[in-house]
């Protein structure tokens, strides 16, 4: 607390000037566990981006309007999507939004009535996806980038010709 100006202050009570400090060496990369530039990508790697557990919160939304069949069960569909959905995010930098996830479900036949051979197609490959990381990434990697580029309206417009939009 600063004392009045009234108050005799001793020399040796003065504040004094800071030593100046010697700034950082510099950081680099050398440990083996360092990445030297970005994160890694390819074949099985995931998609990284921010925020990505809101993406749960948005595929949960979409549970009571999935056209589903018997031999379907909504918790593999909605992992299945969840992963092409947070793939459309991080293309573009950001969290997942409800579009994100309006253009997953809407390009597998989940939002509108689907044409027969797309069901027929989707039912093995969303098959315990809920269960296996690995069937999760299938369906992500059955997506071309061009198709996570298009808007929710132009997928479910495009439905009746599903094969273009798939690399299937």
């Amino acid at each position: 607390m600063a004392a009045p100006d009234y108050v005799p202050v001793a020399p040796g009570d003065r504040p004094r000037r800071s030593l100046g400090t010697p700034g950082h060496g510099g950081w680099t990369a050398t440990r083996p566990g360092d990445l030297n530039d970005r994160q890694p990508s390819g074949r099985l790697f995931g998609n990284q981006g921010p925020d990505q557990g809101y993406g749960l919160v948005l595929a949960e939304r979409f549970h009571g309007r999935l056209l589903l069949t018997e031999a379907e069960d909504a918790h593999d569909v909605m992992a299945g999507c969840l992963g092409v959905g947070l793939a459309r995010a991080s293309i573009f930098g950001r969290a997942p939004v409800i579009h994100d996830l309006e253009l997953a479900y809407g390009l597998f036949g989940y939002l509108d009535p689907p044409p027969a051979d797309l069901v027929e197609f989707r039912k093995p490959l969303f098959a315990g996806a809920s269960h296996h990381y690995w069937d999760q990434r299938a369906i992500v990697d059955v997506v071309p980038e061009s198709t996570l580029r298009l808007t929710p309206a132009a997928v479910r417009q495009r439905l009746r010709e599903w094969r273009s939009l798939l690399s299937t």
